[in-house]
């Protein structure tokens, strides 16, 4: 099956490492250094001061400088992949390429170093010269038994996590697969009969790993290429090796796996045959991991037999045992607690937390790796996707609770749960401001949100995760049997959600005659509201809502934003002084911005815009940011002159006449209003700072800007929200995912509207 892998030609990746820059890896200054007094802070005198402080407390080091989110990825170059011995030199595009994988998942900064020695006794005292420099060394592509002996040697020597990654990473997955394929089969890890192939360094800490989780010693037969290390063998022995000879009759990998429940290989590829996987125990569990090709493959297992799980270090078969779903994660709770070593309990919980977080649902970013398979927890998934985002939040905690219970942490995290939210924000810059608002939410009175597409999967799936956080109750509009079978295909407890039949409603008569009363003078039958109310869901949850059967609502994901608004309208005003409108938040480079009008008026006059500037700027400040408004135009402050420009201007001075509690200005290009420094050119300007707040002045201008700055620069987009409307409605883009129909129902029940909060009513 190798021709499913993806072929990656050699012309094509050593282009890609050496343009446009040589290599993977740079520095990036953390402070700014534009003036001679910031250079004077850097270094010298400015260094003076930690200086003094680290030599009279050592473990200030952490406090003053990078060592505390700093690893060294070190190797001589002995053991590089699956190349073999080609030297240390040879090995830094490896190094480098693990530096990257660090920080791309777990935010730890790291730098290769390639060590010019063989002898184990000469490296160690090498690093160990060096060690302390950073908050741990993760050690790469050494051969075995050499690998043992200098982890071994460092972990005595140094106060810091010293971790060897071809041997515990990729325990530590498989420990995890282990678990869930137990849990699938019925089965106790203490009576789990298993079967290594392969003792090189990977083949002897998955045993390690699983026999300090409860896999007996008598139960576990460790193989090589000469056979079964049983007791009394000395061919081709060593002292990791006899740790785990076994007291057996069998020598062979063919009669060790007779009647096993696992087999873990850690070797060559067809290494086993079907006849040895038929003569395994009933479901048996086959993690054939040789590199790049499997002792035996998933097709050639399937033709053996139907009910064993099974594992690959492929990432084109299902549940690949991929290191990166550890190491990155594993680091990064040690160094959070500046642990002195990364230990067994540090592992077993890592082990754990993954094995956990595959029996979850599972995110959108998961499924869209499986083609939009949308993957469950069983035979086919028991280890997470390497993309899961949600593994820099879930995992670090793990290790880092195990650490401080285990007593080698030097700084125990007193809040777990601030923790696991400043961990999300490592990675997804709007993770602190939804963090935020979730968290007010739940601290609010109880909400119930109507979720008018219930039937679709994506929102029931969405409804049953905002319960689950404790964000609110969720009603799903949508026919019982349809939406109970969609509840079933995508797991959700068909009890777990209520559902509302629009039609069957025994409020639809009320519903009827109320929106009737509000529609008959415009054009409106009551034959015309009656089958609004029974066929179309958005508008029977927004009677709800205008009701007071419910806070708010979310819908879109089916229709058009245009249609799903008109619907909305159709029972919901603008609240009082409001104009509806859509405003997306940007966060892009450290810079939070928020964009108007996104969605709904598409040439808005002087006096729209003017209430465009007061809306946005409220909404800006229920986020926590202090708004600084700008007006924006082709024109600065007239110049070039022109009819467009004098309705922003316009607009400036209606805002004048209102005199609004926050900073605005225009009219001003976008680069002016976001460069810190135009009020050098133009010093009568009312903004002290770059703006916050954009007003476009129409609604292709925001549309367009928004999804440029996506698409091409990068940035991460939050919305469009709706505002202005008398209760909370947020609508979602035409086949929105999970993430932002959750997303959403929670800003629906943190109200953005003001006035919606003032005069909502409680369901």
């Amino acid at each position: 099956m190798s021709e499913r892998k993806s072929r990656i030609d050699d012309d094509e990746a050593l282009a890609f490492h050496r343009y446009p820059t040589p290599g993977k890896i740079a520095l990036r200054a953390t402070k700014p250094m534009a003036t001679q007094r910031d250079l004077s802070l850097a270094y010298s005198p400015g260094v003076a001061a930690p200086v003094r402080a680290i030599a009279e407390n050592p473990d200030s080091v952490y406090d003053y400088t990078s060592k505390g989110n700093f690893v060294a990825v070190i190797s001589n170059g002995t053991a590089i992949l699956g190349l073999g011995d080609l030297g240390a030199q040879a090995s830094k595009p490896v190094m480098e390429g693990k530096a990257v994988l660090f920080k791309r998942f777990a935010d730890v900064d790291a730098i290769d170093i390639e060590v010019e020695e063989d002898d184990p006794d000469a490296f160690v005292e090498c690093v160990r010269r060096f060690g302390r420099t950073f908050g741990g060394i993760n050690l790469e592509d050494i051969k075995g038994p050499d690998c043992f002996i200098i982890e071994q040697r460092l972990r005595e020597l140094l106060d810091i996590p010293v971790f060897h990654d071809d041997q515990h990473g990729t325990a530590i997955i498989s420990a995890a697969g282990i678990i869930n394929a137990c849990e699938l089969t019925g089965r106790d890890i203490a009576d789990l009969t298993v079967v290594v192939n392969g003792a090189g360094a990977a083949g002897i800490a998955v045993l390690e790993l699983i026999k300090a989780m409860g896999v007996k010693h008598d139960n576990a037969i460790l193989c090589d290429s000469k056979g079964v290390i049983y007791k009394g063998r000395t061919q081709g022995m060593n002292q990791w090796k006899s740790a785990h000879a076994a007291d057996t009759k069998a020598r062979t990998l063919a009669e060790a796996l007779d009647g096993a429940d696992c087999f873990i290989g850690l070797s060559v590829k067809g290494a086993v045959d079907k006849a040895m996987v038929k003569s395994m125990a009933a479901d048996p569990i086959i993690f054939a991991m040789a590199n790049p090709d499997p002792e035996i493959t998933p097709e050639e297992v399937r033709e053996a037999r139907s009910d064993a799980i099974m594992a690959t270090g492929r990432s084109d078969y299902p549940n690949q045992v991929n290191n990166v779903l550890g190491f990155p994660y594993i680091f990064r709770g040690a160094l959070d607690v500046r642990a002195r070593t990364i230990n067994e309990e540090m592992k077993i919980a890592a082990a754990n937390a993954l094995a956990a977080l595959a029996r979850e649902d599972v995110p959108d970013e998961v499924a869209a790796a499986y083609h939009g398979a949308r993957p469950t927890f069983g035979r086919d998934y028991i280890i997470p996707a390497p993309f899961d985002p949600r593994l820099i939040s879930h995992v670090p905690p793990f290790v880092a609770q195990a650490a401080m219970d285990s007593g080698v942490a030097r700084k125990p995290i007193a809040d777990m749960a601030a923790y696991k939210a400043a961990l999300a924000r490592r990675l997804d810059p709007t993770a602190a401001i939804l963090q935020s608002i979730q968290d007010q939410v739940r601290s609010g009175p109880r909400k119930t949100i109507v979720f008018a597409e219930g039937e679709e999967p994506s929102v029931i799936r969405a409804a049953f995760a905002f319960q689950n956080q404790e964000l609110g109750e969720a009603i799903l509009i949508g026919r019982e049997e349809t939406t109970r079978a969609n509840m079933r295909l995508v797991g959700v407890p068909e009890d777990a959600i209520r559902i509302v039949n629009a039609r069957l409603s025994d409020r639809n008569a009320d519903y009827g005659d109320w929106l009737h009363a509000r529609l008959q003078r415009q054009g409106y039958l009551k034959r015309d509201v009656q089958r609004l109310v029974n066929n179309d869901r958005n508008v029977f949850a927004a009677c709800m809502v205008a009701r007071g059967q419910a806070h708010g609502m979310v819908t879109g994901v089916t229709r058009n934003y245009a249609q799903a608004l008109g619907d909305v309208q159709l029972a919901l005003d603008p609240a009082p002084g409001e104009r509806v409108m859509g405003m997306s938040l940007v966060l892009s480079r450290g810079r939070t911005l928020f964009i108007a009008d996104t969605n709904v008026t598409e040439f808005p006059p002087a006096e729209a815009l003017a209430d465009m500037a007061c809306q946005a700027a409220a909404a800006a400040r229920r986020f926590g940011v202090e708004p600084r408004v700008a007006l924006l135009s082709y024109s600065t402050f007239g110049n070039p002159a022109g009819d467009r420009a004098e309705k922003i201007q316009e607009a400036v001075r209606l805002l004048d006449a209102r005199q609004p509690d926050f900073e605005y200005e225009g009219e001003m290009n976008a680069d002016v209003a976001l460069d810190p420094d135009h009020r050098r050119i133009y010093p009568f300007s009312r903004l002290s700072g770059p703006a916050n707040v954009l007003i476009m002045p129409a609604i292709h201008a925001a549309s367009i800007s928004t999804k440029l700055m996506r698409a091409a620069g990068g940035a991460t987009v939050l919305g469009p929200m709706l505002l202005g409307l008398s209760r909370p409605v947020q609508i979602a883009r035409l086949g929105a995912g999970v993430s932002d129909i959750m997303t959403l129902a929670a800003l629906a029940a943190h109200d953005l509207s003001a006035e919606a909060e003032a005069n909502g009513e409680k369901a």
